[in-house]
């Protein structure tokens, strides 16, 4: 059975939001229909043009132990954002209340309190380039995502694409993290505690899963993590970007990019602007011509490339850079071309998208 919240295409679109590169472990098990673990459950989403429909699917228990559910449940006490009255949390009964939770879950996860109708509306009238292509790729979210899976699946984006990226995490998961049940035959796990991910074999055996360089990366970050505990993660919600983008960088693995893609997408920052090569390509050909005579992409260019955003489009820079790395993705090109192909910025040479991040 189908429960739903309130909310039309405009503000939600879960084709582009949940395959873009924000997050890798979303998998579309039929068309329009979207599956993974969540909050240490199996979620199925999909929507209608007014409504975001959601089923979860509880924890089999011929498939999780005492010792997994008490690991799901601790995950489930890291902070979240409150979500604001109104939200469906009234009523009695632990059917209710359950179900409010859910539905708090989903409206945290997908930041459903930001009116993505209204920021769109202040790109549009601030740059002429993200109105052609913002209407036509509407409700592109930033997630908000659970800051340790959202970090280690960044480490394993360096030098890599969407694809070989989505593989990896579910190595990651299948390998080390909980089995939560099984849906339609397929057995879908939780995200790798930091210890498991910090044992003493894992770069070995993530070498040779293919991991290559990034399993020395991942194995050193979880190492520090564990050693420096998980809350000073979850803390770097509540400091100034530049000095969370600044301490995520202490990390091994972790650069400018990888910093930014963790702010933005899991640590409350919504100004953040991850630039890679395809981000430094747009801006050079939509907005800063002056970058064609830089052959890198140095750390001077990285910075005034977001300096350049940010003043553009202010606070919520990061969600409008979400939208034009979206536009601009080979999949979503079709959908981003006018129909009388007037007025909208001709996309790039065809080439294989790659999310880097140089060690």
């Amino acid at each position: 059975m189908w429960s739903s919240i309130p909310c039309c295409r405009k503000e939600l679109s879960l084709s582009v939001t949940l395959s873009c590169g924000q997050s890798f472990r979303w998998k579309e098990v039929e068309p329009g229909v979207w599956r993974s673990v969540l909050a240490g459950r199996i979620w199925t989403l999909k929507q209608t043009d007014n409504e975001l429909l959601y089923h979860v699917q509880k924890s089999d228990s011929d498939c999780n132990s005492s010792k997994e559910e008490h690991t799901v449940a601790k995950k489930s006490k890291r902070p979240k954002r409150l979500i604001p009255k109104g939200s469906g949390d009234s009523g009695s009964g632990d059917s209710v209340n359950e179900n409010s939770g859910l539905e708090d879950t989903l409206k945290d996860y997908f930041q459903l309190d930001v009116s993505l109708g209204d920021l769109y509306k202040r790109w549009s009238a601030a740059d002429k380039n993200f109105a052609n292509r913002g209407r036509f790729l509407p409700g592109v979210r930033v997630l908000r995502q659970d800051p340790v899976e959202n970090l280690f699946s960044f480490i394993c984006s360096s030098n890599n694409n969407i694809t070989r990226i989505s593989g990896m995490v579910v190595k990651l998961c299948v390998k080390y993290g909980l089995l939560v049940g099984r849906l339609d035959g397929e057995c879908w796990h939780s995200f790798p505690a930091v210890s498991a991910l910090a044992g003493k074999d894992t770069e070995g055996e993530l070498r040779s899963m293919g991991f290559g360089y990034r399993a020395k990366f991942i194995h050193q970050a979880a190492a520090l993590l564990l050693k420096q505990g998980e809350d000073w993660l979850y803390q770097l919600r509540n400091v100034p970007y530049p000095e969370a983008h600044a301490e995520l960088q202490k990390l091994p693995g972790v650069g400018a990019k990888v910093a930014d893609c963790v702010c933005l997408f899991s640590l409350d920052h919504p100004g953040a602007i991850p630039v890679d090569t395809h981000v430094w390509q747009i801006a050079c050909r939509d907005y800063m011509p002056e970058l064609k005579a830089k052959k890198h992409l140095t750390d001077r260019t990285y910075k005034d490339i977001g300096e350049f955003f940010r003043n553009l489009f202010g606070g919520y820079a990061g969600w409008a850079h979400s939208v034009l790395f979206s536009a601009d993705l080979k999949k979503f090109q079709a959908l981003t071309a006018s129909p009388a192909g007037d007025d909208v910025v001709s996309p790039t040479k065809k080439r294989k998208r790659k999310i880097e991040e140089k060690p």
